[in-house]
């Protein structure tokens, strides 16, 4: 494939160095939903040379709308995004080097999966996994790229320790926290313009090319035809627990005992059972068999039915309770099936 990245070579900024640069980078994505796929794929036709690619969910009908690595099949057999993503990715580089993880990303795993990278990708859909990228990037001095998009908008900004205010200084300026996909919609343009932005930042920086790098804050409206640009570098805060004076990251703290959330965006409750009690697929087929309930296993996970939801139940443990977003509710399931 002598010729592959020809095109890519002539252009001036990147050339014969910058490729090579490229084929020696490693880049965390965390999150494979619509800018992961997206960004991934970028990322693997540029020559990168090693991708790890995080995310806890598996493909659902409604992601083939925007979500381009994914296929019907995927959704029918409710295949893991990591999985249906590095089966695509193999298939357009046959060299690429790809780590999945297939779990929800917490302070600890964090830290582990950007050891020795070169870049993170944010590819995610909510605040909290953001904060947990944003204080591992400044923590180990690694750049990180940040997207966001819902309804035909986006916004990307590459935060590069030492350089801008970090993201927590920049959170009571983001625009609202209360749109998502699920409640307000999204087009497929607004994913794919967020991605080529960000990927466009993550070349910059691969390469070598950092000077030519975003210095503000970009936001569009592919919809409204519009888009502005804001300086961010005032809004540091010397006592910021990510890049003030004295950071203590306090994102990446594992929570003790088991984590309960409601997924952004979705009538989803997530468990995520503490260190000293994980539990195990069969746990899971012990209580639909007690419930008299069907139930089905995958590779993957094991889906069974109770008390009208929804249950999805991972293999390390973490459960999923669909059509619900109550956390007592959701405690209390936890507590009825498994004690």
């Amino acid at each position: 494939m002598e010729h592959r990245y020809s095109r890519q070579i002539v252009f001036k900024p990147v050339g014969e160095m910058g490729q090579g640069k490229l084929s020696s980078s490693h880049v965390v994505i965390v999150g494979c939903g619509a800018l992961g796929s997206a960004v991934s794929e970028m990322l693997v036709r540029a020559g990168v040379r090693k991708l790890t690619i995080a995310d806890r969910d598996y493909v659902e009908p409604s992601n083939l709308q925007r979500q381009q690595l994914f296929t019907e099949q995927d959704a029918r057999d409710g295949v893991p995004k990591v999985v249906a993503a590095e089966a695509r990715l193999r298939m357009i580089r046959e060299d690429i080097d790809i780590v999945t993880v297939l779990d929800h990303v917490d302070g600890p795993l964090m830290e582990q999966i950007t050891e020795d990278v070169d870049l993170i990708m944010d590819a995610t859909d909510n605040f909290e996994t953001r904060l947990l990228i944003n204080d591992c990037a400044w923590k180990k001095n690694t750049p990180w790229i940040y997207g966001a998009c819902v309804g035909s908008s986006g916004t990307v900004f590459p935060f590069v320790p030492g350089e801008s205010a970090c993201f927590r200084c920049l959170l009571p300026v983001l625009p609202s926290v209360n749109e998502t996909c699920d409640t307000s919609g999204i087009i497929a343009p607004a994913v794919q313009i967020t991605a080529a932005h960000q990927s466009a930042e993550a070349l910059k920086w691969l390469t070598g090319n950092k000077d030519a790098m975003r210095k503000k804050l970009f936001h569009f409206d592919v919809w409204n035809n519009t888009h502005v640009e804001a300086g961010i570098s005032r809004l540091r805060n010397e006592v910021c627990e990510t890049c003030g004076n004295a950071p203590t990251y306090p994102a990446l703290h594992r929570v003790e005992g088991a984590g309960y959330a409601v997924l952004c965006g979705r009538d989803t409750v997530q468990i995520i059972p503490g260190v000293s009690r994980l539990l195990t697929i069969a746990d899971g087929e012990a209580v639909a068999k007690r419930l008299g309930e069907p139930y089905k296993v995958t590779p993957f996970f094991m889906e069974f039915h109770a008390e009208g939801y929804r249950c999805i139940l991972f293999g390390n443990g973490r459960l999923l309770i669909h059509g619900l977003k109550d956390l007592k509710i959701g405690r209390k399931l936890y507590h009825q099936f498994f004690g």
